[in-house]
């Protein structure tokens, strides 16, 4: 079944900072009346890292990508090859009423579905698969390395916050690696989902292959004036300031 009953899709292709890719999204949560999904890339290399994290995480990473915290949290995520998405869920929609996570599972579930029309099996990671990951993890959390990406860590003495390296429940998986997940933030105006697919060749079309598997009734739309006026007041205020990049 489609998650959405109607959805307004917004295919971003303006290259955009970081900064402003996140008061897009608080702008659409602000203005929304239907839910919504917007694709969108980035203009440089960029790191997003959740509202929780801490900046002395990434402070190492300022020279040579685009830093942002996001509003929603989970950890850190790089930026530049990923399709990054979010979606944004008004709270007069009757799938607001849903729980955080069937609204996770569900979105994800309709990723996957999108994944097979291009010939790619996608699972989503279970509880028990979780649970299992973590204990291997955990006996060998000196040595991880992601081959063939910017991070290689020893960990030593703390958590290690690539969401990419720690799949969580629901997370899309093919062939037994994440390729895509998402962090949430619920407020009086509605719930905002960001979402990220990457290490995963998609088609050119792929977009609209997941708005149309998550509501029949899609019809696009474009950032008008009023929504980007409204994000760059948003970014001058909140995102692009070193007081919120660095208030953890």
């Amino acid at each position: 079944m489609p998650v959405f009953g109607a959805l307004e899709a917004y295919h971003d292709d303006a290259a955009r900072s970081a900064a402003m890719n996140m008061a897009i999204d608080e702008a659409l949560l602000e203005m929304a009346n239907i839910p919504s999904i917007r694709f969108y890339r980035w203009h440089s290399p960029a790191l997003s890292f959740g509202y929780f994290g801490r900046f002395a995480d990434v402070v190492d990473y300022a020279a040579r990508r685009d830093l942002v915290r996001r509003w929603t949290g989970g950890g850190i995520v790089l930026h530049g090859d990923d399709l990054t998405y979010s979606i944004i869920v008004p709270r007069n929609d009757p799938v607001f009423a849903g729980s955080s996570m069937s609204i996770y599972e569900n979105v994800h579930r309709a990723l996957c579905e999108a994944l097979s029309v291009i010939a790619k099996h996608a699972d989503l990671l279970a509880v028990a698969a979780v649970c299992d990951r973590r204990t291997i993890q955990d006996r060998s959390v000196h040595s991880w390395e992601i081959t063939g990406r910017e991070i290689n860590a020893t960990v030593t003495g703390r958590r290690y916050n690539d969401c990419f390296a720690n799949p969580v429940r629901a997370d899309v998986l093919v062939d037994g690696r994440k390729v895509a997940g998402a962090a949430q933030r619920r407020t009086r105006a509605g719930l905002l989902h960001q979402g990220s697919i990457q290490q995963v060749d998609l088609v050119e079309n792929f977009a609209r292959h997941f708005a149309k598997e998550l509501s029949e009734n899609c019809c696009e739309r474009r950032i008008d004036n009023e929504l980007s006026d409204r994000a760059k007041e948003i970014a001058e205020k909140k995102y692009a300031t070193q007081a919120w990049l660095r208030r953890r």
